[in-house]
């Protein structure tokens, strides 16, 4: 399975933010979608969830036996991750665990409740706890468990690691790296580290379009500088 992004353009009245976007994601990897903070990479989300209209463009699935086969991307086909995560703090986590499978029918839990805090290493005595009263990096747990849950064709990640401790950070990043079998995983940083640790493909958000970036390329000295060096060129743009 592919994800493929056709021409896509997104303006905010004469500002252009995305432009004449063209990319192909591949099942089965991570892909760290880099750029500095206000380069787009929440736009680019927005447009692929459909929380915001596009300007132009499209983007949909494509089956590798079938690559001429359209495949129309549903609400139910994208996971997203924020990086300041939502929950409803009157509840304790398993009251917002059981509420999330009970509302979503459609989906058939493969764990029980608690072997899903054990995955996700939600501690014992968090679990019967309001979530007002959860860390923001096991509330980021909690949000990340709800899309293993549902086990979307597309996972969207928005600086999931931003503002967490390192070892929650090194959970998540095992977490993440475990999931991206069968699925299709877009990572957005602005870390250049991040992305080379976690990520198998590199894509640039630079000047409102994606560019590759040859992994390669890591033992290059040079490598990290070229990347600046073309962030910086897109605020001088």
């Amino acid at each position: 399975m592919e994800f493929v992004i056709s021409h896509l353009v997104k303006n905010y009245g004469s500002k252009q933010v995305l432009k004449d976007v063209d990319f192909i994601f591949e099942e089965g990897k991570i892909y760290g979608l880099l750029g500095r903070n206000g380069s787009g990479k929440t736009t680019f989300f927005n447009c692929i969830n459909s929380d915001i209209d596009i300007n132009s463009g499209s983007f949909y699935f494509r089956d590798g036996n079938d690559p001429q086969k359209q495949i129309p991307v549903l609400p139910e086909d994208i996971g997203y991750l924020v990086s300041t995560p939502t929950v409803p703090e009157f509840m304790t986590g398993r009251e917002f665990l059981k509420f999330f499978i009970e509302v979503h029918e459609e989906i058939t839990p493969d764990k029980t409740i608690d072997e899903y805090f054990d995955y996700m290493m939600v501690p014992e005595d968090d679990r019967d706890r309001l979530l007002k009263d959860y860390s923001h990096g096991t509330k980021n747990k909690m949000q990340m468990l709800l899309n293993i849950i549902a086990s979307p064709r597309l996972m969207l990640l928005d600086e999931p690691l931003t503002s967490l401790d390192v070892i929650i950070a090194e959970e998540m990043k095992n977490v993440i790296r475990s999931q991206k079998q069968g699925r299709i995983t877009i990572f957005s940083t602005h870390l250049l580290d991040v992305a080379v640790d976690l990520c198998d493909e590199i894509v640039l958000l630079h000047n409102g379009r994606l560019e590759p970036i040859d992994k390669s390329n890591l033992g290059d000295s040079d490598f990290k500088e070229k990347i600046i060096a073309a962030l910086k060129d897109q605020d001088d743009a």
